[in-house]
C-alpha cells in the first residue's frame, strides 16, 4: 500500500524540527528574543519540557513509519497514524496554552498551528490503510 504523496516529506521535516529544537532547548542555545515570554519562570520551563515525551514520540513513530514503508511493511501504517495523532494533540497542547496564557507571538503560534492542523490532510487517508 501507498503513502500519501508528502507524508514522508513532512514527517521527516517535523520529527528532526523537534529532535533539533529539543537538543538545542537542553543546550540552551535559543537567543532571549527567540524564547517565549517569561521563558525564565520555573513553571514555564517545565510546561515546556512537558512537552519533551510526546514530542519524542511523535519523532519516533513518525520516523519508524518512514523506515517500515521503506522496507515494505504494512505496519508503517500504523505508525504512521500514531504520529499524526501525537502531532495534533501537541499542537493542540501549546495553541491552548497560549489562548489561555493570553501570549500571541506569531513565532511560537505558526509552528504549533501547522503541528494541529496539518495531520488532518492525512488522517483520513492513513486511517482508510489501516481499515481493511
Amino acid at each position: 500500500m501507498s503513502a500519501p504523496k508528502g507524508l514522508f516529506i513532512v514527517f521527516f521535516f517535523v520529527d528532526v524540527s523537534f529532535i533539533i529544537y529539543w537538543t538545542i532547548t537542553y543546550l540552551h542555545v535559543l537567543p532571549p528574543e527567540f524564547l517565549y515570554r517569561d521563558y525564565e519562570n520555573p513553571v514555564l520551563v517545565d510546561w515546556n519540557w512537558s512537552f519533551f515525551p510526546i514530542d519524542m514520540l511523535i519523532s519516533i513513530s513518525g520516523l519508524h513509519s518512514i523506515r517500515l514503508y521503506r522496507k515494505h511493511s504494512d505496519q508503517w501504517v500504523l505508525f504512521a497514524f500514531v504520529s499524526l495523532i501525537f502531532t495534533m494533540c501537541s499542537g493542540l497542547m501549546a495553541i491552548s496554552f497560549w489562548i489561555f496564557h493570553k501570549d500571541f507571538d506569531l513565532g511560537w503560534w505558526l509552528p504549533n498551528l501547522f503541528l494541529l492542523l496539518y495531520p488532518l490532510f492525512y488522517l483520513r487517508k492513513v486511517y482508510k490503510s489501516l481499515t481493511p
